[in-house]
C-alpha cells in the first residue's frame, strides 16, 4: 500500500527542476517534472515514486501529518523511519 505523506519543500534547484523536501524529518529530493502548478519553498506537496504529483494546502497537510504522527507513535523507531523511506519505492499495483 502506498501512502503519500505531505512533504514540505525546503529548497528548489531550478536548474534541475528538483525540490528538496522534508517528510516528517526525513529530507530527500523529488522531481518537479510532473507537477502542473508552480511550487515554491514552503509549499506542501504529495510525492509518488520520487515525483511531486500535486500541491496540498498547508491546513490539510498539517492535519494529515498529525494523523500520521499518531500512527507512527505506535511503531518502533526503525519501522518508523523505514515506513517513510519506503514511500519512495512504492509502486502502483493493479
Amino acid at each position: 500500500m502506498c501512502l503519500s505523506i505531505p512533504s514540505k519543500v525546503t529548497h528548489i534547484d531550478e536548474e534541475h527542476n528538483v525540490a528538496t523536501i522534508d517528510t516528517m524529518g526525513v529530507e530527500r529530493k523529488a522531481s518537479l517534472d510532473l507537477i502542473d502548478e508552480p511550487v515554491i519553498v514552503g509549499d506542501y506537496v504529495l510525492i509518488h515514486i520520487g515525483f511531486a504529483m500535486n500541491k496540498i494546502n498547508e491546513e490539510d497537510a498539517l492535519a494529515s501529518l498529525e494523523i500520521y504522527k499518531e500512527i507512527i507513535e505506535k511503531m518502533e523507531e526503525e519501522d518508523r523511519r523505514q515506513a517513510i523511506l519506503d514511500d519512495d519505492n512504492c509502486q502502483n499495483r493493479a
